[in-house]
């Protein structure tokens, strides 16, 4: 499929989802308890696409999509995530995010160790780390926050075809573990989910190249593997 015709039909799918809300709630009588807390359509939804062409060349950027139609996007999307639910921001980060909770018993460093030893022997290389909570000692004065440390990870090969394929996807490297204490000083391994599932039940997915596809998939499974290890204590 092309991808012009991809766009249009998901625009139309998208289009059809919003509006069934309010389709659904016209002929309800005024007052009806059982309407109370859904939310009205915010009419058809805004796909903001590149104004001056889209990269076709490995590594062309694409054109900048204004900031106002990606907020205008984001707003048409609210009644659909708000439906049936009261999620807000804190579920939406949860939502976003994979997370294994260490061993009872395992140090801080315990964790650490068993996550460089398991990357290190997938070849995925460390490029960094960030200890977060010394610089809220250091600089916020704040002696009681948690341990929290967040290291940067990167597959070269990966990286490169990414590149190639959107140079805007550098804002997204290198990959990103998070180690940290939780309020009950549990420790906690997590990462954004890259899990690109529901890519399948879109037909083509999205013009995704099955290289690329391929790869993302790749480097889900090992970032899920090293942080199971991690968790586990493996060595």
């Amino acid at each position: 499929m092309k991808l012009i015709d991809l766009k249009q039909s998901l625009l139309a799918i998208l289009t059809i989802s919003l509006a069934v809300p309010t389709l659904a709630a016209d002929p309800a009588p005024t007052g009806n308890p059982y309407l109370t807390n859904v939310p009205i359509s915010a009419g058809p939804m805004i796909i903001p696409v590149s104004p001056s062409g889209r990269g076709t060349r490995p590594y062309e950027m694409s054109g900048v999509v204004p900031q106002k139609e990606k907020a205008a996007m984001m707003k048409s999307m609210m009644p659909m995530m708000k439906m049936g639910t009261r999620m807000d921001l804190k579920d939406v980060m949860n939502l976003m995010t994979i997370k294994y909770k260490a061993k009872p018993g395992l140090t801080f460093d315990d964790v650490k160790t068993s996550m460089e030893l398991k990357a290190n022997s997938l070849n995925f290389k460390k490029v960094g780390e960030s200890a977060m909570w010394k610089d809220f000692q250091a600089v916020l004065g704040d002696m009681e926050a948690p341990r929290i440390e967040v290291y940067h990870y990167c597959d070269i090969a990966v990286g490169r075809e990414m590149l190639k394929y959107s140079p805007e996807s550098a804002v997204y490297m290198p990959c990103r573990f998070t180690i940290m204490e939780d309020a009950d000083k549990n420790i906690w391994v997590m990462t954004l989910d890259w899990d690109t599932a529901w890519l399948d039940s879109v037909a083509g997915r999205m013009g995704t190249p099955d290289v690329l596809w391929n790869h993302a998939v790749i480097i889900r499974d090992k970032m899920d593997v090293i942080m199971k290890a991690a968790a586990n204590g493996d060595l």
